[in-house]
């Protein structure tokens, strides 16, 4: 009995064991708390819960009547569901029964409805039926009687243009001609019937024999043999014109032909090659030749053609297509002949002409079949091309270098640009030969001019004055680009461009690297003792202040030629074709300006820094060991503080123009003088006490110069440059640092190696060295000291190969600022 109640409870536990979304399920529909509940109810534990000591086990008794009271509430609850269960099924059948029942009436329902639907189809056909019938009749009657009216118009309408073709009565065949064409129009689909098939021939034969007989009556009218014209126009002819627009094509462009053909024949027998107005000296009669011929026209042909045809326009087209021809034909024979001025001279006559068609006409007749409409010019914002009435206010917006000025209002491209002096290209080259010539010629000018008037005045109050000639040289290149662009986009502006380019380069080497002045060795250095009498004024800068202006001024010129080449090479692509784009590039031309602009600012600062230089080697020979009290700053200061302020502002004032360029030259001054500085510093040995605190006294006072160097000696105080002042405080707080450290006690020497890494943050020991030579610390402790040095190093970083020369976290701002407060107070106390 056991196992098999060991067995019934096992099947129940298998039973039971329901899946995890079941369960999940269960508990969110009946949340429960009670343990025995739970998927996973462990009776033992339970049991330990209500029992958890032995002392617990004395009310056993209660807990199992309690335990028999739910299970006895549980069989009670089964069982009232069970009951409640008895009758679902058959309920269940019978609502299913009734829901078929419904279905089955419903199919029935709508089985009625589809049938009485198609009964009412069935009926409004047969209702309709006739109706159609009589509908397709009216639409047949109707398209029947519309076919025989154009029928009879068709063929009335042949019968009367074969007549009057045979009468020539054009005014009433154009119109007659035209109706006859739109009614065959519409028997199209019906040319399979013998008689529309006819009359559509016949109306064939009709146009073929009007286009022959107009055609032999232009001929008769103008004959292609002689220049004989009737006295006036014929009214027979405007009429057949009228009658050639609507005939094909063909007709039309032969009667255009002839007839311009027939205009043009005295032309060409009037400017043979062999004829003395046929060269370019003589070519404005050309042109005068065929503005009287269409004048001509106008008064007595105006009204025979169509307006539409555009007869004087055609007549002026095909004119330029002979014209560029002709002279293309004799330029090629006695191009020894051409010269620049007799080039040029054809070229403006010939270009005002273009301009005065593209007044008088709109171009509408270049894209058909009587001529080759020409490729139109690059659409352009160039400034540097515009009419000869405004060549002078131009010139004037170069020479103040203001290329890019606001546009001008864009003109329409000329349809006719080209159509004529397309045949000067060829030649062009004797006008760039030309060109070539005459700015070698510039440029010689140039240099013998600025030789005879010498270097600029100095301008103080204008800033740097820029060279006349530069100015002279972009006018001269705005109006070769003029020339050139208003006949060519293609090949010769790049070979202009490229005269543009060697030009450029020689004025940047001859006028302004030729002319700046040279750097001589310095003299003998200043001794101590001259130094220490040096009076205010007394030094002579190396350079004088008109060479000072004249670095000055080729810096401004050299500037102003930087942008505006940069200007011009992008006018010049603006004139160029598109594929020629790539090949104009000034960029080694700007480079070269920018040599001339970095060896200015480099000669000036060699200038300022050779001049301070007496002064640093006074300082470094000083015996500072024997100073025996802090006074005022050194005299050496003194000496560089009245060379800045006698060179500085005479640069400030001649670079008011490019304060960018300014700001370069403190930059690189500071640059160059702060590490010099510092190098002197270190040659200052052996240095007491006393001495160290001049020598810092001594660079807080340069510092402070150094600080006001943009703004020296002058009214308007600006605040100096955040990137100069950086480089400023950095050099001089490094070199007061080195003097702190000189001032330090050496013992306890572990004391003065770790504030000597505090302060300078230099893991060199070469620097390390230096510092115990002013110091004047003997070899032996100088060896401890270094090898101590050496062991109080932090670690290199791995891969640092040198670690000598390992470079410390730099102090913060905040501690660089500590520490100058308590330098000045240190001064302050000393003074």
């Amino acid at each position: 009995m056991e196992e098999d109640e060991l067995e019934c409870v096992e099947e129940l536990a298998a039973v039971l064991q329901l899946a995890p979304e079941v369960q999940l399920a269960i508990e969110q529909v009946f949340p429960s708390q009670d343990p025995l509940d739970r998927a996973d109810f462990n009776a033992v534990e339970y049991i330990n819960t209500l029992f958890p000591t032995e002392q617990s086990l004395a009310n056993i008794d209660e807990v199992v009547n309690k335990i028999r009271l739910k299970i006895r509430r549980l069989d009670d609850n089964i069982r009232t569901v069970v009951r409640g269960q008895t009758n679902v099924g058959q309920d269940g059948r019978q609502a299913l029964e009734e829901a078929q029942k419904a279905i089955q009436q419903l199919f029935g329902k709508i089985k009625d409805i589809k049938d009485k639907a198609e009964k009412s189809e069935q009926m409004v056909k047969e209702i309709t039926r006739d109706i159609k019938q009589l509908d397709h009749a009216k639409r047949h009657l109707t398209t029947s009687i519309t076919t025989l009216n154009h029928l009879h118009m068709l063929a009335g309408g042949v019968d009367s243009l074969e007549a009057m073709t045979r009468r020539r009565q054009y005014g009433e065949v154009a119109n007659l001609l035209q109706g006859v064409v739109n009614v065959l129009e519409h028997f199209n689909k019906y040319m399979g019937i013998p008689q529309i098939r006819q009359l559509s021939e016949r109306v064939k034969a009709a146009q073929n024999e009007l286009g022959q007989q107009i055609l032999a009556d232009f001929e008769e009218a103008f004959p292609s043999q002689g220049t004989k014209r009737p006295g006036g126009p014929s009214n027979v002819l405007r009429d057949a014109c009228l009658v050639a627009n609507v005939l094909d094509s063909r007709i039309k462009q032969e009667i255009i032909k002839k007839f311009i053909k027939q205009h043009l024949s005295e032309y060409l027998v009037l400017f043979q090659e062999n004829q003395d107005v046929a060269w370019l000296d003589k070519i404005d009669r050309r042109y005068a030749w065929i503005k009287r011929q269409l004048v001509d026209y106008e008064e007595k042909y105006g009204r025979m053609f169509p307006q539409e045809w555009c007869m004087t326009e055609r007549i002026a087209v095909e004119f330029c297509h002979v014209t560029r021809t002709e002279l293309a034909k004799i330029m090629r024979t006695r191009a020894k002949e051409i010269e620049v001025k007799l080039l040029l001279f054809a070229i403006q006559r010939t270009t005002n002409f273009e301009g005065l068609l593209a007044k008088r006409f709109s171009g509408c007749t270049l894209a058909d079949g009587t001529g080759k409409k020409p490729e139109p010019p690059a659409s352009s914002t160039n400034p540097f091309l515009e009419d000869e009435t405004g060549t002078e206010a131009d010139e004037t917006v170069v020479e103040t270098g203001n290329l890019d000025r606001p546009k001008k209002p864009k003109v329409p491209d000329n349809p006719f640009h080209g159509i004529v002096s397309k045949c000067f290209e060829p030649h062009l080259y004797v006008y760039i030969e030309s060109q070539d010539k005459n700015l070698g010629e510039l440029i010689d000018r140039f240099v013998a001019d600025f030789k005879a008037q010498g270097p600029p005045k100095p301008n103080v109050d204008e800033g740097g004055a820029v060279l006349p000639s530069c100015a002279d040289l972009f006018v001269y290149y705005k109006k070769c680009m003029v020339q050139c662009s208003q006949l060519s986009t293609g090949e010769p502006m790049i070979a202009l461009t490229t005269i543009f380019q060697k030009y450029l380069r020689e004025y940047a080497w001859k006028i302004l690297s030729g002319n700046l002045p040279k750097t001589t060795s310095s003299s003998g250095g200043l001794t101590i003792t001259s130094l220490l009498k040096e009076k205010e004024g007394s030094e002579v800068a190396k350079f004088t202040v008109e060479e000072l202006c004249l670095i000055c001024s080729i810096l401004s010129t050299a500037e102003y030629c930087l942008a505006t080449t940069q200007q011009l090479e992008e006018k010049l692509k603006e004139k160029v074709d598109s594929s020629l784009m790539e090949r104009i590039n000034l960029t080694g031309e700007m480079d070269t300006f920018s040599i001339v602009i970095s060896n200015s600012i480099q000669l000036l600062v060699q200038d300022l820094d050779a001049a301070c230089d007496p002064a640093l080697t006074a300082m470094s020979k000083m015996q500072w060991q024997n100073v025996e009290h802090v006074g005022d700053q050194s005299p050496y200061v003194t000496s560089v503080i009245l060379h800045i302020k006698q060179n500085v502002p005479i640069v400030r004032d001649n670079l008011a123009s490019t304060r960018k360029y300014f700001t370069q030259f403190c930059i690189k001054f500071a640059n160059s003088f702060i590490p010099k500085f510092i190098n002197h510093l270190f040659k200052c040995k052996p240095i007491s006490m006393v001495g160290a605190e001049q020598l810092l006294l001594d660079t807080h006072s340069l510092k402070m110069v150094l600080l006001d160097l943009p703004s020296i000696g002058s009214q308007v105080v600006r605040k100096a440059p955040a990137s100069y002042t950086k480089i400023v405080v950095k050099g001089m707080t490094r070199a007061e640092m080195i003097l702190k450290v000189v001032m330090a006690p050496h013992e306890p020497a572990i004391v003065f190696v770790d504030n000597y890494i505090k302060l300078l943050a230099d893991g060199s020991t070469d620097t390390f060295q230096k510092i115990l030579d002013m110091k004047g610390l003997k070899r032996s402790e100088q060896s401890s000291m270094l090898e101590l040095f050496r062991q109080r190093l932090p670690a290199p970083p791995s891969g640092l190969e040198n670690p000598g020369s390992l470079s410390l976290p730099a102090p913060t701002p905040e501690q660089e600022s500590s520490r100058i407060r308590k330098l000045e107070k240190l001064i302050k106390k000393r003074l």
